[in-house]
This record gives C-alpha cells, sequence and structure tokens, in this order.
C-alpha cells in the first residue's frame, strides 16, 4: 500500500510513447511503489499546437514540457493502492 501522503518522485527520466494507447508513460515512485503515468496524446498536442502524432515529435513535447508534467502527475497522486494515473484533457 501507498503511505497516504501523496509523496511521489520522478527518478527516472524514462518514458515511452505506447501507440496502442496514444499515450506516453513515464514512471514515478512512492517509496519502492512504481506508479505509471500516462499523458494522452491529446493533451500533448494542446501543449504544443501543431505537433503531428508520430512518436518522435510527441515525445518531444513531452521533453520540452516534463516540468509541467511532473507538476501535475504530482498534483494528481494521493497515494493508496492506485498504480496507474491519466493526465489528459478533461
Amino acid at each position: 500500500m501507498g503511505t497516504g501522503n501523496g509523496v511521489i518522485n520522478f527518478p527516472n527520466p524514462s518514458r515511452i510513447h505506447d501507440t496502442s494507447r496514444h499515450c506516453v508513460c513515464f514512471w514515478g515512485y512512492d517509496n519502492a511503489r512504481e506508479i505509471a503515468f500516462l499523458v494522452d496524446d491529446a493533451m500533448l498536442t494542446k501543449l504544443s499546437p501543431g505537433t503531428g502524432l508520430d512518436e518522435s515529435e510527441l515525445l518531444a513535447v513531452f521533453d520540452r514540457n516534463r516540468d509541467r508534467i511532473m507538476g501535475l502527475a504530482r498534483s494528481l497522486y494521493k497515494g493508496g493502492p492506485q498504480t496507474r494515473y491519466s493526465i489528459s484533457i478533461d
């Protein structure tokens, strides 16, 4: 179980584009628990209008907006049993 206090860190800079889910995935850690975060392609194109939908362009948008995306992930994360969070356009 998570700590319940919502403390999440992002020591691993890895990210991948999941074509089947139409998102970029990255991981955070609450102590030893790995938490997956998925940023959908629509959110990335909103952050950078005119961006194409190929993997390299979407990963570049993610990289340019990494701090903002990590901030969104921190605000979503609440601790507890959930191990996957989606960041998308509402």
